[in-house]
């Protein structure tokens, strides 16, 4: 660096790009956009007011998270959700999650554990009336903030990664599971504040599970939003 240069770091600011992507991601995830769904470019850069190419950088990422279903010389449609993937999604998150909250019971401090219970102060008010967006997004919220906390915030980009097709299903399933998954995460947060290794990694685990017989209850509702060949 040159002498008497100022050591600065470039400001980030959101991009267009990622900006089309967030608000699709958003319609994809509350089936505003909903499976099988026919999506364009065109239109979507008309909707947004914005340029064609943002778009397709949007549409290119999420297809990489199994959002989007991208076929050369075909219509771009928004991804069947597959049962295979939500488990496999599952899978995955629970091994990690298991493993996030052992260090959780360890490392985290009377601040950390205020913290999270402010996040679920904040989520009870959301169960009744139900607002499913605003619960999903501080669920979300609740568990990336453990792993930030116990020191391991770097598994949450593993986990969205993975989660595009379970997200869908769990966002459905809070029509009439949010207020067990609200008592879950308050039951999560009592094992951690005692550091309960034990109780605290069953009730993830549990927590994680409910999926396999939500998935059951939704496809029977919403079976056109699933991949029949799966």
């Amino acid at each position: 660096m040159q002498s008497g240069m100022l050591a600065l770091e470039r400001i980030q600011r959101p991009s267009v790009s990622d900006a089309v992507f967030e608000e699709l991601n958003r319609q994809i995830l509350t089936l505003v956009l909903a499976p099988g769904m026919k999506v364009s470019e065109v239109d979507v850069a008309q909707a947004l007011g914005v340029s064609r190419q943002p778009v397709r950088d949007a549409f290119y990422r999420l297809s990489k998270l199994g959002f989007l279903t991208i076929r050369p010389q075909r219509a771009t449609t928004v991804s069947l959700i597959s049962e295979r993937s939500v488990m496999q999604a599952r899978f995955v998150r629970t091994a990690i999650e298991l493993e996030t909250v052992r260090a959780a019971c360890e490392r985290l401090t009377e601040p950390d554990f205020d913290a999270l219970a402010a996040i679920l102060d904040e989520q009870a008010g959301t169960v009744s009336p139900r607002d499913a967006e605003r619960f999903h997004r501080l669920d979300d919220q609740f568990h990336r903030e453990i792993s930030e906390r116990a020191g391991h915030g770097y598994v949450w980009d593993i986990i969205r990664e993975n989660k595009a097709h379970m997200d869908r299903v769990r966002y459905l399933s809070l029509s009439f599971a949010s207020e067990r998954a609200y008592r879950e995460h308050r039951e999560i947060l009592g094992a951690i504040r005692s550091r309960d290794v034990h109780a605290a990694t069953a009730a993830i685990r549990v927590h994680l599970l409910r999926i396999i017989d939500q998935i059951v209850q939704i496809r029977a509702s919403y079976s056109t939003y699933f991949d029949q060949e799966d």
